[in-house]
């Protein structure tokens, strides 16, 4: 019977201790492993994470990687994946609004709060780094800003393109670029937090971004999956997530 009983419990740490992998927009590269670290001294689970654009990891989802939850910075990706029988509808939950913000070194001159969006304009602003339309949510909010101010076709020559919001925000950081259209989550990180000022970009210049997560049907513990989506909607992870800048959506207050 002790035999046993030490096999039924290694069984179940072995199972408790089994990894899930979880596929990131990358603008959570700075909240989510605070998350994973604070579920995993709860729970034991441990969790691998992999950050990128939302719109790549739907495609690497759509080819086969064996993620076992999907979070998204555009619910419209989660409910394709779902439409196309690829995520758990069920599982579906929408755990925070992202803000867009124009960040700039601590050293530049420009008074954000005087300027906006136009300080872009100024002469001393060589490189402006945002994140990939084509691919990333934040991408396309940067450039439905500079269009809804009207200045896209005065500064899209100096626009610094990278593959993810997390790259674009490396680019400000490393000096590569003078000012960026990056992640509010971004600029509270530490990497950035004291290094630079932001200005929050009105809500009504980019379409709303809606973050999404869901388990895919691909999983191979989907239970597990679903506990880590379950903790997200404790008051300890949803006030981690308004530390870094991220409301809460209407339906989760």
């Amino acid at each position: 019977m002790t035999k046993l009983l030490s096999l039924l419990l290694f069984v179940t740490t072995f199972a408790t201790a089994q990894e899930i992998t979880v596929a990131a927009a990358a603008d959570m590269s700075a909240a989510l492993p605070e998350l994973v670290d604070a579920y995993t001294k709860k729970s034991g689970q441990m969790i691998k994470l992999s950050f990128g654009a939302s719109g790549n990891l739907t495609h690497q989802i759509e080819n086969g990687a064996p993620f076992d939850i999907f979070f998204s910075a555009d619910e419209q990706y989660p409910q394709q994946l779902i439409k196309d029988g690829l995520a758990s509808k069920d599982t579906l939950y929408r755990y925070a609004v992202g803000r867009l913000v124009l960040w700039i070194p601590n050293d530049s001159p420009l008074v954000l709060s005087e300027l906006g969006i136009h300080a872009l304009l100024d002469p001393s602003i060589k490189k402006i780094a945002i994140a990939n339309p084509a691919t990333a949510p934040y991408g396309r909010a940067a450039e439905a800003t500079l269009r809804h101010y009207g200045i896209y076709d005065k500064v899209s020559s100096r626009l610094v393109v990278g593959e993810n919001i997390a790259q674009a925000a490396q680019f400000v950081e490393s000096g590569n670029a003078q000012a960026g259209l990056i992640a509010l989550s971004h600029a509270l990180a530490p990497a950035l937090k004291d290094r630079g000022r932001y200005w929050r970009v009105p809500l009504d210049a980019y379409p709303t971004l809606n973050q999404a997560a869901v388990v895919l049907t691909r999983s191979k513990q989907p239970d597990a999956a679903r506990n880590f989506l379950d903790f997200l909607r404790t008051p300890e992870a949803t006030s981690l997530l308004t530390s870094y800048g991220f409301s809460l959506p209407a339906e989760n207050r």
